[in-house]
């Protein structure tokens, strides 16, 4: 007996060695994943701060009539954790895996191989301007007012689909014999061509032509997307000037929420009635709600910030039933018009739980 202790003390310490050794390893080892997780909540009724670290309104209107709001209109964001420069430990991934309010990502499905990240930053940057374009030519169209629309091509990405074919300044006029009033309807009639050839009626300088394109399917965000490989943006004539200020935050997202919010500064009364209420959705010029990615995380980030109610697209319900955090009430909605319904039964204290929500099919 004498003898034998001592033997398992050793080979207990050199277990532990060996655990210390592998910790360290896995600490340090490359992973092919990034981590998802709640990102900063803005409230488009109220300011945030601008480069110069100034406290700027996120929603700015000039020459037109404004009203008093109250609560919160708040859009919510996700953070990425790593990327192809340095990606997450393995100990970190264990971490998020066991936390709810977070996702672990294959970094192909953030990252596309090929893209560096300025270029993945520029590109959503690119995306949350056309998102306040659209989330400002939906809110005037909801209001009645008249606005004009030409969607043109900002650049075209080596080695995709359309290089050599679009240009810088090419104004995308029809896609397979349809008006394109929007870039988020050009990118919707691309997605539900579902890969097949899309042909489209390009304006350069004075020069019509037809450019027929294959999209190529790639993950963005996570989601399986069809792209052509081009950013654009879409110019309106606004009646008036309409300013969003929001720096550090990208892609298109956020379009739903700017939308209340410039509704809500334009028409007279509370359309939250005082409450705190989050959401997200991106949206064209005609109103349409459409799907984003990292939901879960930002439900949570929702949650976190104080809000009571939040506004998700339909279109992501299959992403949110059953990962809804404690105290905060989903609703589904579609279009901008759902949305404002949606609120003004909130705002009446009316029968909240009567409203459309994420089920199970």
């Amino acid at each position: 007996m004498t003898r034998t202790r001592p033997a398992r003390v050793g080979l207990g310490v050199w277990a532990l060695i060996v655990a210390l050794i592998a910790l360290v390893v896995l600490t340090f080892l490359p992973t092919p994943y990034v981590i998802q997780r709640p990102g900063p909540v803005y409230d488009t009724l109220g300011s945030a701060a601008s480069t110069d670290d100034e406290q700027v309104p996120l929603i700015e209107i000039d020459g037109a009539d404004t009203y008093e709001t109250s609560g919160s209109l708040n859009l919510t964001t996700v953070e990425v954790v790593g990327n192809r420069e340095r990606t997450p430990s393995w100990f970190e991934l264990a971490i998020a895996w066991m936390d709810a309010s977070r996702a672990v990502m294959p970094i192909d499905a953030v990252f596309p191989e090929g893209v560096t990240t300025e270029e993945r930053n520029e590109r959503n940057a690119t995306l949350m301007v056309d998102s306040q374009h659209e989330a400002t030519a939906a809110a005037l169209h909801e209001l009645d007012y008249d606005t004009g629309a030409e969607v043109d091509v900002v650049s075209a990405v080596e080695g995709s689909p359309a290089d050599g074919l679009l240009e810088e300044g090419d104004v995308v006029e029809q896609i397979d014999g349809v008006d394109v009033t929007s870039a988020t309807a050009l990118r919707d009639a691309i997605q539900e061509a579902e890969g097949d050839v899309v042909e489209l009626t390009v304006r350069r300088d004075d020069d019509v032509q037809q450019i027929e394109i294959t999209p190529e399917k790639e993950q963005v965000n996570g989601v399986d997307t069809w792209l052509i490989g081009i950013t654009l943006t879409t110019e309106y004539d606004f009646p008036f000037d309409v300013q969003i200020q929001l720096d550090n935050v990208g892609g298109p997202s956020a379009g739903m929420m700017f939308a209340l919010g410039i509704v809500d500064e334009l028409t007279p009364g509370e359309l939250t009635g005082g409450n705190d209420i989050a959401g997200t959705g991106t949206i064209d010029a005609t109103g349409a709600v459409g799907p984003i990615g990292g939901i879960r995380q930002k439900l949570y980030g929702a949650r976190d910030a104080g809000a009571d109610y939040f506004l998700a697209p339909a279109s992501n319900c299959d992403e949110v039933v059953g990962h809804i955090p404690d105290g905060l009430q989903v609703i589904s909605t579609s279009t901008l018009e759902e949305s404002l319904d949606a609120l003004d039964v909130i705002a009446d204290g009316g029968d909240v739980d009567a409203l459309p929500t994420c089920t199970t099919s």
